[in-house]
């Protein structure tokens, strides 16, 4: 089996049923294809890099999806450049290790923050949170500039040299 990722732009102007109904209707594709559907990810409303269309945010979804032979990319795209609600389209064959992060990311083992324990009492929470702020650091002053150095010896004066110019 070979995975596939495509991740494609709603124009954003058209209805939240629109939008969801594009997205439905190349997951069908995929699936009448005989696509076994790994994930389908509705990212939602983002600003783009650069204007398309006229356009500066964009509705994005993105479906991971297993696939027996590569030959139905080729009808894929063409489904998507045809489509004129579809701005851009992506459609990525993924390795091992794209097949792996796509699965880690799933599962929550990338890109979430693991969120701080909330203190149980009120009361206790102002006396933890005073206890666990770090002293100020104490400033440091500027060094003081050394005194230059007096000059003991002076050197000798130049002296000047008539050029042949001068001496005419």
């Amino acid at each position: 089996m070979k995975n596939y990722e495509v991740t494609f732009i709603v124009d954003p102007v058209l209805s939240g049923d629109e939008i969801k109904a594009t997205a439905k209707t190349y997951a069908d594709h995929l699936t009448k294809e005989g696509c076994k559907i790994v994930a389908n990810n509705e990212m939602g409303l983002r600003q783009l890099a650069y204007p398309i269309n006229k356009r500066t945010t964009g509705i994005y979804n993105c479906i991971e999806f297993e696939s027996e032979t590569g030959a139905l990319v080729n009808k894929l795209e063409l489904a998507f450049r045809r489509d004129e609600r579809i701005m851009r389209f992506l459609v990525v064959r993924l390795d091992k290790y794209g097949v792996k992060y796509n699965e880690d990311k799933r599962n929550g083992l990338i890109g979430s923050k693991k969120k701080k324990a909330a203190p149980e009492d009120a009361k206790d929470a102002p006396a933890k949170s005073a206890k666990s702020k770090p002293a100020p650091k104490p400033v440091a002053k500027p060094a003081a500039k050394p005194a230059p150095k007096p000059a003991t010896e002076t050197a000798p004066a130049a002296v000047a040299t008539p050029t042949a110019e001068e001496e005419e």
